[in-house]
């Protein structure tokens, strides 16, 4: 019933009212405020909703302009996308932990004239850049302490907004003739949000989406995965990426299921457990930092909790993902698995938040296949899919019973796949974007004559199992000057499946051999130091001490051996690696808010570090700018000391 209801309902608005009707008692939100779960139901939520656009509308937000949204997963701030697409307005979510610059550049290329933000942290911020925001008329906040002295004429609190217009409804007929009439006249083509790419390649960019493409985009797969008004979804990834605004909000939404909002970024993964979510998706470097914390807790933990988990563990790997999918496993495997079940890997998925969770992604970079392997093994239904901004996320979805972990699926339901010559993944999807706000010229670039867009990955279906694998994308991949092929995110996702890594960006591109830069991962090599009796003063000293170095050489030989067991990649063994004296941050430029390496920008700062490699030396000198917290920037410098490694001949390797 949902879903044809929502194949009638064209835009978001409309999709609102729907879910009050048909579940209007059920919960469409919950959110942990002091310590307390707090829910709303779908009525409430319109309700809340009807009155906000109204507030909205009184301050003087007009049909078409945009409004930022800035801050953490909390309920307001899902509002007032809601009330915003309500009266037509389009809403521009920016990323919470944005520096001061990079939300200006949003909200000044954006035009926006309204912002609804968190808290103080995000009004300083709009305050420190307001002389390059001319058009920015109004600020409305959620969390209003720390604010009550500031100068409120511009300034105004979410709830007063919504008391104003819950009044309007009250008293004034006109408003409520106003609103039903915005209601009405909303079209599925309308713009229904700006999201602005994450800017790995350059300026962000910001992505048109249009209800009617977004909502179809999102029955799909709501179709796909079976999801229904009694899934629950924990929203803590940004509000400002692709993979909120589809996987929580658009299909909440669509199958009208209930989006539970943490506390905060910090009790994310205590309030999971909590709340127990049948619809879980993790970005990988979220589920490595998991699997790093279990593998830190069992080494504090005792000799025979040790062996028995280490034990069963090997147990799961041989039988677990087998049993998942379905295929024949000998009756002593099943015993083992569910004694393993019993004693390891329950308690483990409940610690962890899991059990309850049927369906569940990972996305927006490549997963290394140990790491998806291990999910999978103790019986969390992980699945990968692939998508981009510009489609409004799913490209390929695995689908249950064919899942492969170095492949991202087959084209999701009514999309179209080509790979072009180059290599170069180009697809058409449902949910694909109208353009890029305020640039034809780009938007022209990324599509092809036919209409399909460039997505600037590389890759290919595999022959046996039809579904797509992607190798990089498509500009870092590259050849060592032997021929080689040389795929950076492939060595570094193997690298990072280690605890102790937290990150490498890998270099080879037209030179002799592979060398590697490493991101010690703080809290797992900090819990091996205190274990060893390592004293240390800093991340600095830390990540330069030679036992470090003794344990990464390691991590990087095991790599070296995986590596020389593939014939495409065996001769794209790492020979040099370092460890950077700070880690790669998205303040400082290097990484994207979304947490993915911005390699041409790293290989300009590391410069010395990348001559060193290649010319022979043991250590190198850097100096290097940082941001702190605050805002202020110093420099941080060291000499960095630089390792060799013996590569491993694939005959011995096939041999051994």
């Amino acid at each position: 019933m949902a879903l044809g209801a929502a194949g009638q309902a064209d835009t978001f608005a409309k999709l609102l009212i729907r879910n009050a009707d048909l579940y209007g008692a059920r919960p469409a939100m919950r959110h942990k405020d002091l310590g307390i779960w707090q829910s709303w139901t779908w009525q409430d939520t319109l309700a809340i909703v009807r009155a906000y656009a109204v507030g909205l509308h009184k301050l003087g937000l007009k049909r078409g302009e945009t409004i930022a949204i800035v801050g953490a997963n909390r309920p307001k701030l899902y509002w007032s996308v809601m009330a915003a697409q309500m009266m037509g307005a389009i809403p521009v979510p920016v990323y919470a932990d944005a520096v001061a610059n990079e939300l200006a550049f949003v909200l000044n290329h954006a035009e926006v004239r309204f912002a609804a933000v968190e808290d103080q942290e995000q009004v300083d911020k709009i305050l420190q850049v307001q002389e390059q925001l001319p058009k920015l008329e109004q600020v409305l906040y959620d969390e209003p302490r720390g604010l009550r002295d500031y100068d409120h004429a511009r300034l105004h609190a979410i709830d007063s907004v919504i008391a104003n217009g819950r009044k309007a409804l009250a008293e004034d007929a006109a408003a409520r003739a106003w609103l039903d009439d915005e209601i009405a006249a909303g079209k599925g083509s309308d713009p229904s949000i700006i999201l602005y790419t994450s800017g790995t390649t350059g300026t962000s960019k910001g992505v048109v989406l249009s209800n009617e493409r977004s909502i179809k985009a999102a029955s799909d797969t709501v179709a796909f995965d079976h999801l229904t008004e009694q899934d629950v979804a924990l929203a803590y990834l940004p509000l400002a990426w692709v993979g909120d605004h589809y996987l929580n909000y658009a299909q909440g939404m669509v199958a009208g299921f209930c989006l539970a909002c943490p506390e905060s970024a910090d009790t994310a993964m205590a309030d999971l457990r909590e709340i127990g979510p049948s619809f879980y998706f993790a970005p990988p470097r979220t589920l490595e930092l998991l699997l790093t914390r279990v593998m830190i807790r069992m080494e504090d933990a005792g000799l025979l909790k040790r062996k028995l988990f280490h034990y069963f563990i090997g147990v799961a790997r041989r039988y677990g993902e087998r049993i998942l999918n379905g295929e024949p496993v000998p009756l002593q495997g099943r015993l083992l698995y569910g004694l393993g079940n019993l004693l390891i890997y329950g308690p483990l998925k409940n610690v962890l938040g899991f059990t309850r969770v049927r369906t569940a992604y990972t996305a927006g970079e490549a997963i290394g296949p140990d790491l998806f392997a291990f999910y999978r093994s103790i019986g969390l239904n992980l699945k990968q899919l692939y998508g981009q901004t510009e489609a409004f996320l799913y490209v390929t979805a695995q689908p249950d019973g064919a899942i492969y972990s170095d492949t991202v699926g087959p084209a999701c339901p009514n999309v179209d796949i080509r790979i072009a010559d180059n290599g170069e993944v180009l697809f058409k999807s449902p949910g694909m974007f109208t353009g890029y706000f305020k640039d034809a010229e780009k938007t022209a670039e990324a599509l092809t004559p036919d209409g399909f867009v460039k997505t600037g990955d590389a890759g290919f279906f595999d022959e046996k199992t039809k579904q797509l694998k992607i190798i990089d994308r498509a500009k870092d991949v590259g050849k060592l000057t032997d021929g080689t092929l040389f795929a950076p995110k492939y060595i570094e996702n193997k690298l990072k499946f280690f605890p102790n890594i937290r990150e490498a960006v890998a270099f080879g591109d037209k030179r002799d051999f592979v060398c590697v830069m490493l991101n010690i991962d703080l809290t797992a090599v900090s819990s091996w130091a205190e274990r060893n009796n390592v004293v240390y003063a800093s991340y600095q000293e830390l990540a330069g001490h030679p036992l470090v170095y003794d344990m990464l050489e390691k991590h990087v030989a095991e790599v070296n051996r995986s590596l020389a067991a593939d014939k495409m990649m065996a001769g794209a063994q790492i020979r040099r690696f370092l460890i950077l004296h700070k880690e790669l941050d998205a303040d400082d430029g290097e990484l994207t808010r979304t947490q993915k390496v911005r390699r041409n920008f790293i290989a300009e700062r590391y410069a010395p570090l990348i001559t060193a490699f290649y010319d022979g030396s043991s250590e190198a000198d850097i100096a290097t700018e940082v941001t702190f917290e605050d805002g202020r920037k110093g420099v941080i410098k060291a000499r960095v000391k630089i390792r060799d490694m013996q590569p491993v001949s694939p005959t011995l390797e096939k041999a051994a």
